[in-house]
């Protein structure tokens, strides 16, 4: 995920390219905490032994808002052209899940499940 916006710096330019790396750090702050998210959720819903307080969930939850809202007004403020690559690298974890289901799909009828 680094190399993206390494590689996206001499065809879109500085701005656009550090955009980019920005919104690669928030998607993937984004997935980890919607990730400990979920968990905490599930363990609240299990009532296992490592229990999450509340609070702390939503927070979590509502802060990766926070966030990128903040991400996208600052780069905004900045240059509207580093905001192109902001959103593309927030939303690169959803193409890489269409790319993962069209891989998994494929093989599925490739084996014909």
């Amino acid at each position: 995920m680094t190399l993206i916006p390494v590689a996206a710096w001499w065809p879109f330019g500085g701005r656009t390219s550090l955009g980019l790396g920005c919104g690669c750090v928030v998607a993937y702050l984004n997935f980890h905490w919607l990730e400990r998210g979920v968990e905490g959720l599930a363990d609240r819903i299990v009532d296992s032994g490592k229990r999450q307080s509340s609070k702390g969930i939503v927070g979590r939850f509502l802060l990766r808002y926070v966030l990128m809202g903040l991400g996208a007004y600052g780069i905004l403020t900045v240059s509207p052209a580093s905001l192109y690559g902001f959103l593309a690298g927030l939303f690169l974890p959803v193409a890489a899940i269409a790319c993962e289901a069209a891989y998994e799909a494929y093989m599925a009828l490739a084996r014909g499940l």
